[in-house]
């Protein structure tokens, strides 16, 4: 049942992450360029967030296997190692949220 419940948050996270970038991506379409900056340094951060969750999360499911490099826990393992390098290059978190709080002029 507690293994239920972490794939479900994750499962919601992943899910709100994915239809907030539809948003986003239908507005640039349908030319809402100049209002969409701080709404996209929200998602990258939530993205980022949400991809750190799961990859520790999906790392206490799997257990020990998810610190080997080989066997079922190895896409777990690399993924966890990786998680920040994938987050920083866009920018840390601090400094895209507050980006987002002056484009929104909060």
């Amino acid at each position: 049942q507690v293994i239920r419940h972490k794939i479900a948050e994750m499962a919601r996270l992943t899910e709100s992450c994915f239809s907030f970038a539809e948003t986003l991506a239908f507005q640039l379409e349908n030319g809402v360029k100049n209002e969409i900056a701080g709404s996209m340094a929200l998602l990258k951060v939530m993205s980022s967030k949400t991809f750190e969750l799961c990859a520790r999360e999906a790392s206490q499911i799997i257990g020990g296997s998810s610190y080997t490099r080989e066997g079922k826990g190895q896409e777990v393992e690399r993924l966890y190692r990786e998680v920040r390098s994938y987050a920083i290059p866009g920018g840390s978190e601090e400094i895209l949220m507050d980006f987002a709080m002056k484009a929104s002029k909060l």
